[in-house]
């Protein structure tokens, strides 16, 4: 006898109980009985299973398992796979097209191009020459290892989606920013992004997109990375001073004029937090997608977890920690001199 027969009886849904047997197949607990190699125990008054869809599964056949459930959703997903693979295709092949070009511009480039080039941007944004040696010895040590191209391409892929992201991610801080029922329709979005597990993003879109093509997780960085440009952007502008804003008022600014020519400004050492922010959350997912045939430091991390490679996969963590650390250095010496120009 189950253990909530009882609720079916006094319910008077015997009939309906009897009518048809569960479709679902076997339950989780039952496969975890069936792996232990025998059936469980039932259980005592200690013991009471919570009235859980598949506990009362097996009071009542009819009664849906919570497979039929996650079923019922794959099932859902696949029905509308095709159309939207054949919206979503057109609108995300330049992202595919932008990630071919990055890769293939980095990787067939002379590195005594690349480098300086390198070199010359850190000097551009930091103007320090502590920093500079850093990332100098830094991108040469890599490719003293051979490490190089597999650098390269991390660095491609999270400055193409950093990119994006930040296109994308401003204007909608800003939006964020002039419309308190939008900030209330976008903040649980945002919640719900920021706190998906990275795996969870690569799920939909392996279904929807091959594992070939780029875009694949291209679209999975700039989800997962996206969220604190569009934060911290909106936070920004929200935190401007009221009085600045009643100043430019006074001064007959127009709506547009106040947005770009105050606004912006003063919400910039903010902007910026939150593009770094993006562009380490961007190289953490790289990462992860790595699973999805995106190139780089990841596949060599991959690597060394499937083959037990205990030094390539050391290796491979030490590069990402060393390109970690210059995008933070580069993108905070970037900040550090705006707000020095802001307070000046």
């Amino acid at each position: 006898m189950a253990t909530y027969d009882w609720l079916f009886s006094s319910l008077g849904l015997d009939g309906w109980c009897g009518a048809s047997g569960g479709s679902a197949p076997t339950s989780l607990s039952d496969l975890a009985g069936q792996s232990r190699g025998g059936e469980a125990a039932a259980p005592t008054i200690w013991e009471l299973p919570f009235p859980s869809m598949d506990a009362l599964n097996d009071s009542c056949q009819a009664f849906p398992q919570s497979r039929e459930l996650t079923l019922g959703l794959e099932r859902g997903f696949l029905n509308v796979k095709d159309a939207l693979s054949f919206v979503l295709d057109p609108i995300t092949q330049p992202l595919s097209w932008a990630l071919d070009s990055a890769l293939y511009g980095i990787l067939n480039t002379p590195w005594w191009i690349v480098i300086p080039i390198l070199l010359a941007i850190t000097w551009l944004v930091s103007r320090s020459w502590g920093l500079l040696a850093f990332v100098a010895v830094s991108i040469l040590g890599l490719a003293f290892i051979d490490h190089y191209a597999y650098a390269m391409q991390t660095l491609a892929i999270i400055f193409v989606c950093a990119a994006i992201c930040v296109a994308i991610g401003v204007p909608i801080g800003i939006a964020m920013s002039r419309s308190d029922s939008m900030q209330n329709a976008t903040i649980p979005v945002l919640d719900m992004l920021q706190t998906l597990p990275p795996f969870v993003y690569l799920i939909p879109l392996i279904f929807l997109f091959s594992v070939t093509e780029p875009k694949l997780y291209g679209i999975a960085i700039i989800l997962y990375a996206i969220v604190p440009v569009i934060r911290l952007t909106n936070l920004g502008i929200r935190m401007v001073d009221k009085s600045v804003i009643e100043a430019a008022d006074a001064f007959g600014m127009t709506d547009r004029q106040k947005l770009f020519g105050v606004q912006v400004p003063l919400a910039l050492p903010n902007i910026m937090a939150g593009v770094n922010q993006t562009i380490m959350m961007s190289l953490a997912m790289v990462v992860i997608a790595s699973l999805v045939s995106a190139p780089g430091l990841g596949v060599l991390v991959l690597r060394g977890i499937r083959n037990l490679e205990l030094g390539v996969g050391l290796v491979a963590g030490l590069g990402i920690v060393l390109l970690a650390v210059i995008l933070d250095r580069t993108t905070k010496a970037s900040l550090a001199r705006i707000n020095a120009t802001h307070k000046a």
